[in-house]
């Protein structure tokens, strides 16, 4: 369970990011930290799902399915996010990328997606499912548009990151993004890696499991 004062955070904390933190994120998200993470991720989630239909939920500016479409071009990608300013961000840099006509991007919250069931074979999100609203009814949603067997992959940072990981980190970018990464953890209502893994019992999956991408804590689930 969520501490009361991270629980505090989750209510003030908006489900999407809004003008002017778009063009702050968007700018960041370039950043040799956010595209090494992109690549591992994109690499973990082709391993599940070479080729099919994917969804990414809280898309941000797009980055992770332009990566993920020239890693498996056979994927078709669909991203949405809450925030119409990001989405518009997400759609221009599809444009940049020459990727506009491969690529989907619409405004979409995760407890309210706007696709029939059984859409999907994977459903993904990155960094954003600290700030749903209503996790385990997000969740649910996630089950109702995947396909039978498909697979769910909720990465996410989480308050008790491995000291492993990050000393990883304090080695492939230095000890600078190392502290930020932990000042990071508690300015944001993130989760445990145990309390990640519980969001599960209360949904429609039942149950996952965790491992770590990179810096990134993933929940994996199974339809």
């Amino acid at each position: 369970m969520l501490s009361p004062a991270r629980r505090l955070l989750k209510m003030i904390h908006p489900e999407g990011i809004l003008w002017p933190g778009t063009a702050f994120y968007d700018a960041i998200s370039r950043s040799a930290i956010f595209q090494r993470n992109y690549e591992l991720v994109a690499e973990d989630i082709v391993s599940y799902c070479p080729e099919g239909s994917l969804l990414d939920i809280g898309t941000g500016p797009g980055r992770l399915l332009i990566v993920l479409h020239r890693k498996s071009p056979r994927l078709r990608l669909v991203g949405v996010d809450s925030s119409g300013s990001m989405v518009t961000k997400a759609r221009r840099n599809l444009v940049r990328a020459g990727l506009s006509h491969a690529i989907d991007i619409e405004v979409g919250n995760a407890s309210f997606l706007p696709f029939h069931g059984e859409s999907f074979d994977v459903v993904v999100s990155t960094g954003s499912i600290h700030h749903w609203k209503e996790p385990e009814k997000g969740l649910n949603e996630v089950y109702r548009v995947l396909r039978r067997k498909g697979v769910a992959l909720m990465y996410d940072l989480v308050s008790d990151t491995p000291q492993y990981v990050l000393e990883e980190v304090a080695r492939d970018f230095g000890k600078l993004e190392s502290v930020l990464l932990r000042i990071h953890a508690l300015e944001e209502p993130f989760y445990t890696s145990k309390d990640f893994e519980l969001l599960a019992r209360g949904t429609l999956f039942k149950r996952g499991y965790t491992k770590f991408v990179g810096v990134q804590c993933c929940l994996v689930l199974r339809k």
